[in-house]
């Protein structure tokens, strides 16, 4: 039998599961998790939910708590290039046979009368194999929304609110006052959280959640902040340290308010006597933090950027960081959106700081055609081509641009790994 061989079975039983959708509940993945022997509670975790920014928030604090001498478990959605991305311990993707024997066990721990969705699955495997790898911490990132997502099964020791913005209305409500509500849904009875939400009505919400709980809430600008300074790092003030000349290892303005959130959470973990974390600790576990797909520069001439940019807020982000950083020179916009996102929108803040446009689509069936794309800019004034497949529209983007201009690749994380595999001359698994 050829080594890859029930590795790959195992990725086509698990991806095949993605026709049975999105379903939120939490009775499945409890059942199964019992079969298994409640692997969650092997280990203490933060649980965190958001908008944006939970995987760059997740990186940062699982990079402070290794900095710390903890071994730590990061799971997050979705992967960029290979399915182990989503699971990994002390920074390194699980290896193939890990996989394997974690769908094994879920898959056997499974019983009732509805398979487990492609997320239950993985949520219930993640456990396992950080339970097999005795994981100190974990960081568990929400696939969507909090209150009925598989994840929120967990008992953390911290929960993390990063932001909230309009996001799967479908799913999860259409203000962000609903949307709020079901990320406050991981919040637990005590269990301290830490939050950067800023609207009125979310930030009420949240506030609210967490009084009825008797859970202590810490809040960007209020319990905790930071100054930042001219050369892209910052100085934090907590609740009972301030640190100050940090500095991310993550591209982007927006990347300082994610290091805040992951540093107030180090530091509620070391005052309740959870992790040894001091000043040194946060500042190296900032440096050395990767997250990749979020403002990744793979290339230098043309430069080339990777960003998800995947809803309409992180597209104001991206176009906000690519007006600022590359003012007065070229930009060529390599972008894919999926169907379920407000792509009109996001195409006219990403085209306003564009020279050209190639428009694409991942191979994921939610993706938009470039046509319904084209349909959305064809009034914007900017120049523009179809090309049907992301590497080839890389391909195009890169050796048609000038060796000063920039190729921003981005609209979904799909199109980003696409793209990353086309560049690293590998194959996406797209079944």
């Amino acid at each position: 039998m050829p080594k890859s061989s029930a590795y790959d079975q195992c990725l086509k039983a698990m991806f095949s599961l993605r026709r049975f959708g999105i379903k939120l509940g939490l009775d499945l993945i409890a059942g199964m998790l019992a079969q298994m022997g409640n692997p969650q509670d092997a280990f203490r975790c933060v649980h965190i939910a958001g908008t944006n920014g939970k995987g760059s928030v997740a990186a940062n604090l699982a990079a402070m708590l290794q900095q710390s001498g903890c071994r730590v478990g990061l799971y997050t959605s979705p992967h960029l290039v290979k399915f182990n991305e989503r699971i990994c311990v002390d920074g390194e993707p699980v290896g193939d046979r890990a996989v394997v024997d974690a769908y094994r066990a879920a898959m056997q721990a499974f019983q009732g009368d509805r398979e487990p969705t492609f997320f239950e699955l993985t949520t219930a495997m993640a456990f396992f194999l950080f339970a097999r790898e005795k994981v100190d911490w974990a960081m568990i990132e929400t696939g969507m929304g909090g209150r009925l997502d598989a994840t929120n099964i967990v008992t953390p020791s911290l929960c993390v609110i990063t932001n909230v913005s309009l996001e799967h209305t479908g799913y999860l409500g259409n203000t962000v006052a609903k949307i709020a509500a079901e990320k406050a849904g991981i919040i637990k009875a005590g269990i301290p959280v830490v939050t950067a939400v800023r609207q009125k009505s979310a930030a009420a919400v949240v506030r609210d959640r967490a009084a009825a709980l008797g859970a202590p809430l810490y809040r960007l600008g209020e319990q905790f902040s930071v100054v930042k300074d001219r050369r892209g790092g910052f100085d934090y003030q907590g609740m009972a340290h301030r640190w100050p000349n940090l500095r991310t290892a993550l591209v982007g303005a927006h990347q300082v308010e994610n290091a805040a959130l992951a540093t107030a959470a180090a530091e509620v973990l070391a005052i309740k006597g959870l992790a040894r974390i001091d000043g040194q600790t946060v500042r190296q576990g900032l440096a050395r933090t990767r997250w990749p797909g979020r403002i990744e520069i793979v290339r230098e001439r043309p430069l080339v950027i990777l960003d998800g940019a995947h809803n309409l807020a992180s597209s104001r982000t991206l176009a906000k960081h690519l007006a600022a950083a590359y003012r007065g020179r070229p930009i060529t916009l390599v972008v894919g959106i999926l169907a379920d996102k407000p792509y009109q929108q996001m195409l006219a803040n990403l085209a306003r700081v564009s020279t050209r446009i190639v428009l694409t689509r991942p191979a994921i069936d939610r993706a938009l055609a470039p046509e319904q794309l084209q349909a959305a800019i064809a009034h914007l004034g900017r120049p523009y081509r179809i090309i049907a497949t992301v590497g080839q529209a890389v391909a195009h983007a890169i050796d048609t641009a000038a060796a000063d201009e920039v190729v921003c690749i981005a609209g979904s994380l799909y199109v980003v790994g696409e793209a990353k595999a086309f560049l690293a001359g590998q194959t996406p698994y797209t079944v």
